[in-house]
């Protein structure tokens, strides 16, 4: 089986081939940032969004791409023809690049710069029908004085200790509280929550600013639903009708059950079917195009 083609500073080589050093500070130091972007139908969907998200994420950590928006746009679309990929998941990966042992970034002279592309399934297979399960786990979101969780970087620790506590738990994915204990996002996605017809979603103060969450706005408010942006607290989540997180792997998902409540009737709830249907739409037919 040919081995698939990965975007490395410039030069397209085999996955096993793709490699950089052990004193890179993207591996020492999770030094770097990255984005998760999706391909459908051969088009690539807010494309120039997650662009601008990766140089904002670079610019908050002080490190310079070595390659225009353009450049790093056209990057992608051409990583995705050289692996002959219509639907797809896409990582670019910038690293502050090869230093030594000491933190000081400006040992590290050159970012490097990858792209990840791969076929991409449903992230959480039949749960989209049956609903997720989740719990909330007691490690916090990152404190946005601390480590921004606006910054997509690769230090993705506080992402896999919560990941870790909701397998402990059987739960299908995490929920973070922020340190003044009110709900901040997933381990993986962000959170929206139904009441009485009104739809309630979390500030991005101590969560990451999610391209899918801002469409799901998007899409609600052209249907005339109402979004209120505001703290949400765990009895909201518990007494909820409906709960739906949204994520670029995840797309849109429901969410049936927490910490062992059921919420609502455990069904999936009509305005969840609908953002998971405008949602199929929207992926289905506007983009960037690849080809």
């Amino acid at each position: 089986m040919t081995e698939s083609l990965v975007y490395t500073n410039g030069k397209f080589v085999p996955k096993s081939e793709a490699t950089t050093s052990i004193f890179d500070h993207g591996f020492l130091y999770g030094d770097g940032v990255f984005e998760g972007i999706r391909a459908y139908n051969g088009r690539v969907f807010k494309l120039a969004e997650h662009i601008d998200r990766l140089y904002d994420s670079a610019k908050a950590i002080a490190m310079d791409i070595p390659l225009s928006k353009e450049e790093m746009t056209e990057a992608v679309l051409e990583t995705l023809r050289q692996n002959n990929l219509t639907d797809a998941y896409i990582r670019p990966i910038v690293s502050r690049g090869i230093g030594d042992l000491g933190l000081d970034p400006r040992k590290c002279l050159k970012c490097n710069v990858f792209i990840i592309c791969q076929e991409w399934d449903a992230m959480y297979g039949d749960l989209y029908e049956k609903g997720l399960k989740a719990v909330t786990v007691a490690v916090r979101r990152n404190a946005p004085d601390a480590l921004s969780p606006n910054i997509k970087s690769l230090n993705y620790l506080n992402n896999i200790l919560a990941k870790i506590e909701a397998n402990e738990k059987g739960g299908d994915e995490a929920i973070f509280l922020d340190n003044n204990g009110y709900i901040a996002e997933g381990s993986g996605d962000n959170i929206f929550v139904i009441k009485n017809g009104k739809i309630y979603t979390p500030p991005t103060i101590s969560n990451l600013k999610g391209i899918t969450r801002a469409t799901a706005i998007e899409l609600l408010h052209e249907r005339n639903y109402e979004v209120l942006v505001q703290n949400i607290a765990m009895f909201d989540l518990y007494t909820a009708d409906e709960i739906f997180v949204t994520g670029t792997a995840a797309e849109a998902a429901p969410i049936t059950n927490v910490d062992g409540r059921v919420i609502g009737d455990g069904q999936i709830g009509p305005v969840t079917r609908e953002m998971i249907k405008a949602f199929e739409e929207i992926t289905s037919t506007t983009g960037t195009p690849i080809y």
